[in-house]
């Protein structure tokens, strides 16, 4: 006997998952696979009819439904799902939302109810072992040319390098696990693979762009020229594998940081993980002296660095301003002073810090809004401690700037604010000082000795000075009590 299944009594209406829970089943779940007893979307039906061999799917308001089926879905559901397929993920595995792309909720699926391995542990070997490496086709930083690289993981090392040749003994790059960071990125890359991994290099911002072909790729080569053009879907494998290398660095990142932060839960450290942007597009922006012509330019928002770019894939920013709270003179206008002249593009926006104000123009009034409400959620978000340390970074004209002070006499060679990961996760900044002779840091009538240049000292951005013997580089205008543990 058929019926249609009506899902307007209680018995039947779907329930939203908890806020902790995987939430791509709560996005109108009009649809439903009848063979797994779970409700979903219209977007993950379809990933759902390509896994026919686990996943029937029906609409829960068009299709006609059997009374088996109807009673299948009444003593399973969403719930339950999540309890049989989910039993032992691990806490770095990505899970993805709505709003991820279509990459990482079909592998989320595929790896949930067709390769199930979130049932056997054994089958999370790929991106759980600490040790990857395999070929990705990766973009050169000048010719624009995606050539295939070997790239090796490794966490005993806490390390992703990649080799320029198959043979190299020595690697091309090394990416420390401490300051890396990765996000898909299909649509700015041009391919539905596409990973973009940053890591600092030189106190500078270093991207690289990435994708996995099909999984075949054994040696350097140029890039299919169907790069350029609509391609078809790569092989199921080179999808796999992508999402593999993406939780095998979340997993590395996981396991270096349980180790920089011993008492921390797996919740305080999830969310450092990997990161995607705020917000990212074209913008117009002028010069410093803001006399200069507006110029079309690409810009990134990463939680408090605001970066542009002459294109959306170059290797490093053209510069980058940090955004810090309303309480600490950051501001965002949806305007641009009545003087303005020289953009193309009529929908301001003006962001005032303590030192400067930085002018931009937006094409539409939709992306205006969308760059504003980025924006004011970070200037309404306080600030930590250890995020002073973006203070010190370059400025859009790539002038250095020096966090509340300056030097006098002596030469200081690298000044850099850095997290405590490596040191201590209860002090608050780390100063590394490289330059010769010997440091001193000057804590409020304190001092302590640094003897070897290099040697990190726990400073508070707000309260510590540091003194060279012919003059003084001072780091806050104001000094508190001392901190205690220096």
């Amino acid at each position: 006997m058929s019926t249609a299944m009506n899902f307007g009594s209680k018995s039947f209406q779907p329930r939203p998952p908890d806020k902790g829970s995987f939430p791509l089943d709560h996005f109108d779940p009009d649809w439903a696979s009848y063979t797994l007893g779970v409700f979903i979307c219209l977007s993950c039906s379809g990933i759902h009819r390509n896994i026919p061999q686990v996943s029937k799917v029906k609409s829960v308001r068009l299709d006609t439904w059997e009374e088996p089926q109807v009673e299948f879905m009444a003593l399973h559901g969403n719930d339950a799902a999540r309890a049989a397929y989910e039993s032992q993920v691990p806490s770095f595995h990505y899970r993805p939302t709505f709003s991820d792309c279509h990459l990482l909720r079909e592998q989320w699926i595929r790896a949930k109810y067709e390769r199930q391995e979130f049932t056997n542990p054994e089958r999370q070997e790929p991106y759980s072992a600490g040790y990857r490496e395999g070929f990705l086709w990766k973009r050169g930083r000048d010719n624009g040319q995606f050539l295939s690289r070997k790239f090796v993981l490794t966490e005993r090392e806490g390390a992703l390098k990649y080799f320029n040749r198959n043979d190299a003994k020595e690697p091309k790059a090394i990416m420390k696990i401490e300051h890396l960071n990765a996000t898909f990125q299909p649509a700015k890359i041009g391919h539905p693979h596409g990973l973009q991994i940053t890591y600092l290099r030189d106190n500078s911002t270093r991207n690289i762009f990435t994708y996995h072909e099909d999984g075949k790729v054994t040696s350097g080569g140029p890039c299919p020229p169907s790069y350029l053009t609509p391609r078809e879907p790569s092989p199921q494998h080179g999808r796999k594998e992508m999402v593999h290398w993406f939780n095998a660095l979340r997993a590395a990142r996981f396991h270096y940081l349980q180790v920089a932060f011993p008492g921390a839960s797996d919740t305080d450290l999830v969310p450092k993980l990997t990161r995607n942007y705020l917000k990212e597009g074209y913008m117009e922006k002028t010069g410093p002296k803001q006399t200069e012509g507006f110029r079309k330019r690409w810009f990134t928002m990463d939680d408090r660095r605001l970066m542009y770019f002459k294109d959306p894939l170059d290797a490093f920013a053209r510069g980058e301003v940090f955004i810090g709270s309303r309480e600490s003179g950051y501001t965002v206008l949806d305007r641009l002073p009545p003087s303005t002249q020289g953009h193309h593009w009529p929908h301001g926006i003006t962001i005032v810090t303590p030192e400067r104000r930085f002018l931009l123009a937006c094409e539409t009034e939709s992306e205006q809004r969308a760059w504003l409400d980025a924006f004011r959620k970070v200037v309404d978000r306080p600030m930590l401690p250890q995020e002073y340390a973006g203070k010190g970074r370059r400025g859009w004209s790539g002038d250095s700037q020096r966090p509340c002070g300056r030097a006098k006499g002596g030469r200081l060679s690298l000044f850099q604010w850095k997290p405590t990961s490596s040191i201590n996760p209860n002090l608050g900044t780390v100063l590394e000082v490289r330059g010769g002779g010997g440091w001193t840091v000057e804590a409020c009538g304190r001092r302590e000795r640094l003897l070897a240049p290099g040697l990190m000292g726990a400073l508070d951005t707000a309260r510590w000075s540091l003194s060279l013997a012919t003059g003084t580089f001072s780091v806050a205008p104001h000094c508190g009590p001392a901190r205690p543990g220096l």
